[in-house]
Formats: C-alpha cells, sequence, structure tokens
C-alpha cells in the first residue's frame, strides 16, 4: 500500500473510533441552523443600512411647520406631559438642570410638509419639579397599560438618577415602514 492509502486509511479510522454518524449529522445541522440564523441579528441588521430617509437622507426637520411650543405641533401625536419647548428645553433637549431618562415610549406621527410618517421617541426630563407649562396630553395610538411601551401614562423617570418627571422631548429616530 502507498504511503498515501496508509494516512488516509489511519485517520478515517480515529474518526471513525472518536465519533458517531449520529453525531456528525448532530453537528451538520447544527452548523446549517446557526448559520441561518445570522440575518436575524441585530448587528447584521445594523449593517444592511436600514430605510433611507426622504429627500436625499435630510431630517424631518429641514422641512417643517409649526410651533414647537403648541401641542398641535406634529411631533407631539402621543405626548403626555409638559412640554420641554416651554420648559427651557427644546423638542430635542432638556432644559438645564435635568437629565433626559434612558427609557422611552415611542408613537408615530405623519409631517405634514412632507407627509411622511416618522418614529418619535418621547423621552421624560427628569431631575426638577414639573415645569407647569404647555400641558399637552394626545393620546393617538396610546394603548392600554399591558402594553407599557405603547402607553405614555407610565412615569419614564424611573430610568433616571432621579424619577421626578419636569417635561418630555420628543426626537425624530426615523422613519416609520410604509404600510
Amino acid at each position: 500500500m502507498s504511503l498515501f492509502d496508509k494516512l488516509f486509511e489511519k485517520t478515517a479510522r480515529g474518526a471513525a473510533q472518536k465519533g458517531s454518524r449520529r453525531g456528525f449529522i448532530r453537528g451538520l445541522g447544527a452548523a446549517l441552523v446557526g448559520a441561518g440564523s445570522i440575518p436575524l441579528l441585530p448587528v447584521a441588521r445594523a449593517a444592511d443600512g436600514g430605510q433611507k430617509l426622504p429627500q436625499d437622507n435630510r431630517l424631518p426637520q429641514d422641512s417643517e411647520a409649526g410651533d414647537p411650543a403648541s401641542c398641535d405641533y406634529w411631533r407631539y401625536c402621543a405626548v403626555d406631559g409638559f412640554l420641554c419647548e416651554c420648559c427651557g428645553g427644546t423638542y430635542n433637549t432638556c432644559p438645564p438642570g435635568t437629565e433626559m431618562s434612558p427609557i422611552t415610549w415611542i408613537g408615530t406621527c405623519r409631517n405634514p410638509v412632507d407627509g411622511r410618517n416618522y418614529v418619535i421617541s418621547y423621552n421624560d426630563c427628569c431631575g426638577t419639579t414639573q415645569c407647569g407649562s404647555c400641558l399637552c396630553q394626545r393620546d393617538e395610538g396610546d394603548r392600554p397599560l399591558y402594553r407599557a411601551d405603547k402607553s405614555n401614562d407610565v412615569n419614564w423617570c424611573l430610568g433616571a438618577n432621579s424619577s421626578v418627571y419636569h417635561c418630555s422631548t420628543a426626537i425624530v429616530v426615523g422613519l416609520a415602514f410604509e404600510q
């Protein structure tokens, strides 16, 4: 027998002694299922690039109309609380002396200028007493409290250093999916 045949036979016998056909099939199945689940991972979705913003990737603030200090402003379609715009901050930032809560509720609001729907993150600003100006309660799309991520009746300041509520911001997160 040639050297190549002896080497191959030794390798094949060693593999047969250390493993079984069921073990091989189990490993092959695990590899196939694992490879099939890679597109489901968040990292793969982020690398995909996601959905593009309209008008050459411009954010909606490039084409907005309305008064951010009014409850009728388009970003406030699911807000419940005092507007930070009236309390020393803006619709994107908290007033000085407060901190933005790391947990949030979300809504989907239509920008009347471009007619597109945007995902809005409503973050509460926490740390000082209630602002008391520009109280708005717009409950478009509000869900019962058993769906806490869709409800605006929760004290979202519980995730911050202070659980004292001051006001709410409305930050555009991205473009909503078309229906």
